[in-house]
């Protein structure tokens, strides 16, 4: 029997919700080099070159450099030299891609923390993964280029066994998470013909996030690529009542 839900899965999925520049995102986005939390009073800045790691100011970013820059520099290449595969026309579609996986990052997060069942079994972060099959589009916008062809879960090893450099960054930010009370790090791949986009999200402990657990996350997810949308806010429903984002 299908699940039944009184509300749609994020508060704008219809309309954009009026109260939800007025609350706190939750459940990731940490600074790569100072781990402070994202708010609305600090909004984030991504890594030019690999489009994943996140900084709260420039300063944390120019700091975290000589670090970062071994496993920046590996991603930025790997998506340059990938090659599409047959049937795609267009050179530039891992540039399209680390834009989509940007402006989408939020959907992205939240689909793959209820993909893996994080809020009821914790230790999927884990063993699984979240793996995003797109289809390219002719369309001006970099986050419409692509509509969602498929989502499934899939062996975290089926990320993590094919790039050592990959699989140690998702291990130092698993372990930094644990760290600061968190679950791990989950992970989510974005793929277009043979082109990919590692994705990975510290997550806290689920008792932090009141994000209701949702079946329909797929069609959630299909719903704002479809329609271009980049401003999407989950429900969480509290004790003290519906919260927006």
């Amino acid at each position: 029997m299908a699940a039944y839900y009184s509300q749609p899965a994020a508060a704008n999925y219809y309309t954009p919700s009026p109260h939800s520049h007025t609350q706190k995102q939750r459940g990731y986005r940490i600074c790569d080099n100072c781990n402070a939390v994202e708010n609305p009073a600090s909004k984030f800045r991504l890594c030019g070159g690999c489009m994943t790691t996140q900084y709260c100011t420039q300063e944390c970013q120019k700091s975290h450099w000589p670090s970062h820059k071994p496993i920046c520099q590996h991603t930025a290449a790997q998506m340059s030299n990938a090659k599409p595969g047959p049937g795609f026309q267009d050179e530039n579609i891992s540039k399209h891609l680390r834009k989509f996986t940007s402006a989408h990052a939020t959907l992205l997060g939240w689909a793959g923390f209820q993909a893996l069942q994080l809020k009821r079994v914790p230790a999927n972060v884990r063993q699984h993964a979240l793996l995003v099959e797109l289809a390219p589009n002719n369309h001006p916008d970099s986050h419409r280029r692509f509509s969602v062809a498929g989502a499934q879960v899939v062996p975290r090893t089926y990320v993590t066994s094919h790039d050592p450099l990959v699989a140690a960054d998702i291990q130092r930010r698993e372990e930094r998470c644990r760290q600061n009370g968190g679950i791990g790090t989950a992970v989510i791949l974005i793929q277009c013909g043979g082109v990919s986009q590692v994705m990975p999200v510290e997550v806290d402990p689920p008792s932090k996030i009141s994000w209701d657990e949702r079946s329909d996350w797929a069609d959630v997810l299909r719903h704002f690529v479809e329609s271009g949308r980049t401003d999407f806010k989950p429900i969480s429903t509290t004790s003290r009542g519906v919260i927006y984002g």
